[in-house]
C-alpha cells in the first residue's frame, strides 16, 4: 500500500531524510519511532504530498510520487483519495462544527453532495462514539472528541490509508487504549496505518511492526 525508496528531504543545508526506504502492507498497523528530528513527521507528510522531497519516490496504493519538484495536481487529486491525515493538534476548523469539519472535503474537494456527504459523516461520527457532538464548535469538545472528529474528517472520502502523527501525546492511559482498539478496527477493516509515535507502550500493544528512525534514516 506505501512504498518508500530512496527518499531523500532537506530544508536548506539540513537534511531530514536522508534515502529512506520501506514498504507498508494493506491492513498492517506500523509505528514509526525515533528521536525528536528524525524525520518520522515528515515521512508522513511527505506521503501525503504535503512535504517536496528532492529525490526518491512515493508510491501510495498505485499512485507515484516523483522527487525533485511540485506534485502535479491530478497526481494530487488522486492522491487525496487515498491518503488521510490526522494531525498531532487535529487542526479543525474553529469556525466550523463537527459535521461542517467532516463534510469539508468530500463537498468542496470531492463534490459529494451535500446530504450524501452529511450522511456518511454522521455515520462516521456514530462509529466513533461522538455522533453527539456532532453540532458543537472545536473548542466546546475534549480533546480526545477532537481527534476521534479529525480521524472522522480524514476517513470522510474512505482512503484506504490513514497517516496519524503523535496520536497518543495528550491522551491519558484510559483514552490511548480507547484509540488503540479504534485503529485495530479499521485495521480489521483492511486500511493500512501508519502512526509516528515516541510512545513505546502505544507500539508494542497495538502496532503489527515498528519501524525506527534516526538521522533521516530506517535503523
Amino acid at each position: 500500500m506505501l512504498r518508500v525508496d530512496g527518499l531523500r528531504l532537506q530544508r536548506g543545508e539540513r537534511v531530514i531524510l536522508d534515502g529512506v526506504s520501506l514498504e507498508i502492507g494493506r491492513g498492517e498497523l506500523v509505528a514509526v519511532m525515533g528521536p525528536s528530528g528524525s524525520g518520522k513527521t515528515t515521512i508522513l507528510r511527505a506521503a501525503a504530498g504535503l512535504e517536496v522531497f528532492q529525490s526518491g519516490r512515493i508510491d501510495v496504493d498505485g499512485v507515484a510520487l516523483a522527487g525533485g519538484g511540485p506534485i502535479p495536481a491530478p497526481v494530487l487529486r488522486e492522491l487525496r483519495r487515498k491518503v488521510g491525515m490526522v494531525f498531532q493538534f487535529h487542526c479543525l476548523f474553529e469556525h466550523l462544527s463537527a459535521i461542517q469539519n467532516v463534510c469539508l472535503a468530500p463537498v468542496h474537494a470531492h463534490h459529494v453532495a451535500p446530504a450524501d456527504a452529511r450522511a456518511r459523516g454522521l455515520e462516521l461520527l456514530r462509529a466513533f462514539g461522538v455522533e453527539h457532538r456532532a453540532a458543537a464548535l472545536p473548542r466546546q469538545l475534549s480533546g480526545g472528541e477532537c481527534q476521534r472528529v479529525a480521524i472522522a474528517r480524514a476517513l470522510a472520502v474512505d482512503p484506504p490509508v490513514l497517516l496519524m502523527d503523535e496520536p497518543t501525546a495528550s491522551l491519558d492511559p484510559e483514552r490511548r487504549n480507547e484509540l488503540g482498539a479504534l485503529l485495530q478496527g479499521l485495521q480489521r477493516q483492511q486500511r493500512t496505518l501508519i502512526v509516528s509515535t515516541h510512545d513505546e507502550d502505544f507500539a508494542r500493544d497495538f502496532a503489527t511492526r515498528i519501524l525506527r528512525l534516526r538521522d533521516g534514516i530506517v535503523v
